[in-house]
């Protein structure tokens, strides 16, 4: 079970590669509130304990260097807490500015010295500057939501500046030939968390770039049931009902995506009394929504009949400025796909005369026909961005006995190759999808 390092790989400190700070975070004295949290959480995820005590008698990360680019939530926690039993030496950082809980990131400093570089409402130049803290661990393995630590890796690499964020661009120009790329020669791969970054992923392994193997803990089966379908469903539908403490019963809930994110939520908006429209371009699952009860319409005709909006897609400019255009005065439109470019919001401002903050969370666009659009947690994953929370324990559990007993060959050219993204389901390389997915 032991995993050692890449074979004739240079192997550099943080200290080499410019490390600049130990951690990060909002206030080291919210530690306690974090291990009470940290405590009902794991109440909840008994696979995840059962694995820790397997790790402690084992330690089969002994030794290993590891990057983590994830939300850094109570549940995340509890996986750091596993890996650091197991012997893994880790670093954190968030993969959503408004994820964090900084309760949380104070407790995982305080009480297992874990290098964390997370606070709340970040914005996106702390965000950046916080993944080049995690980059200059100089990690011989990563774990990634949405693949902003893996492609930053590979744009230094490759020398592609104008790719790379300020922060991360000034700090990896500093870097000698050889010490960019030991950053990927000492990898031995990694894990990826969501549809949106296994397609990034996918890209750059058709593209011929991708220098180390990732397993995409994104396509196993239990993430789609439990994860994907039941947790996200339930906890986009929390996310939005807080934000906005609407009435969800008698709505036209208009849900952009029937992959397993977008199947979840529309059952609990359907369970909750909403009128269920889905759009979709993929015409099977078109198709499988029209069983399953829903209205499927396109975009364009769904935008003047919906109230409360939701894409899970994965995609990009789902919801464009003619959208916006046609909405009802009042729509709702939120999003819980990783990344907020599922919502057009450059669009969305061109055809913006003024904009101001009405509630926590929830921001109002007065259009140029007069109409009101109200747009939840500036576009980012609404699950998260309110509360925090990236859905019910007893799911995370089952997500991060995945992430925590993936195993990957001991050299990053073993039998997957240097550039595949592998299913854990058959630990094989998977092979590329002609079209992106709608799993959120």
């Amino acid at each position: 079970m032991g995993m050692g390092f890449a074979p004739n790989s240079e192997r550099l400190t943080p200290n080499e590669c410019g490390a600049t700070m130990d951690y990060d975070i909002k206030d080291i004295s919210l530690a306690e509130k974090g291990r009470l949290r940290m405590e009902w959480a794991e109440m909840a995820m008994p696979v995840l304990k059962l694995i820790r005590r397997r790790f402690e008698k084992e330690r089969p990360l002994k030794g290993m260097r590891l990057s983590a680019c994830l939300h850094v939530t109570t549940e995340t926690a509890a996986l750091m807490r596993t890996l650091v039993a197991g012997g893994a030496h880790v670093a954190l950082c968030a993969s959503n500015p408004l994820s964090t809980q900084d309760d949380v990131a104070a407790y995982l400093v305080k009480e297992l010295k874990m290098p964390v570089f997370a606070i709340k409402g970040e914005d996106s130049e702390t965000y950046y500057t916080h993944i080049r803290e995690a980059l200059a661990f100089m990690p011989n393995m990563t774990m990634d939501d949405g693949a902003d630590l893996v492609s930053s890796l590979h744009f230094i690499a490759l020398k592609k500046w104008k790719e790379i964020p300020p922060s991360v661009r000034k700090w990896a120009r500093t870097l000698s030939e050889s010490k960019r790329r030991a950053l990927v020669q000492g990898l031995i791969g990694g894990t990826e968390e969501t549809t949106t970054g296994v397609i990034r992923l996918r890209s750059m392994e058709q593209s011929g770039v991708l220098r180390f193997p990732i397993i995409a803990v994104n396509d196993a089966e239990t993430k789609h049931f439990f994860d994907n379908r039941y947790g996200t469903g339930q906890s986009t539908i929390d996310g939005i009902i807080r934000a906005t403490n609407r009435l969800v019963a008698g709505a036209n809930f208009v849900v952009s995506g029937y992959g397993w994110c977008g199947k979840g939520l529309a059952l609990r908006a359907d369970g909750m009394g909403a009128n269920v429209i889905v759009t979709e371009i993929n015409p099977l699952r078109a198709l499988e929504a029209v069983m399953d009860g829903y209205r499927v319409l396109p975009m364009s005709e769904a935008a003047p009949l919906g109230d409360i909006f939701c894409t899970v897609t994965g995609d990009v400019n789902v919801i464009r400025k003619e959208h916006f255009l046609n909405m009802k005065d009042g729509a709702i439109v939120a999003n819980s796909g990783h990344f907020n470019v599922e919502l057009d919001l450059g669009g969305l401002q061109k055809v913006t005369v003024s904009r101001r903050q009405v509630r926590d969370f929830v921001e109002e666009f007065r259009l140029k026909n007069r109409r009101r659009v109200y747009v939840l947690g500036e576009g980012r994953l609404i699950n998260l961005a309110w509360s925090g929370t990236i859905g019910p324990w007893p799911r995370r559990s089952t997500r991060f006995r995945r992430r925590s007993t993936t195993r990957l060959p001991a050299s990053s050219s073993g039998p997957w190759g240097s550039g595949s993204t592998s299913s854990p389901k058959n630990r094989r390389p998977i092979s590329l999808p002609g079209r992106k997915g709608h799993d959120g």
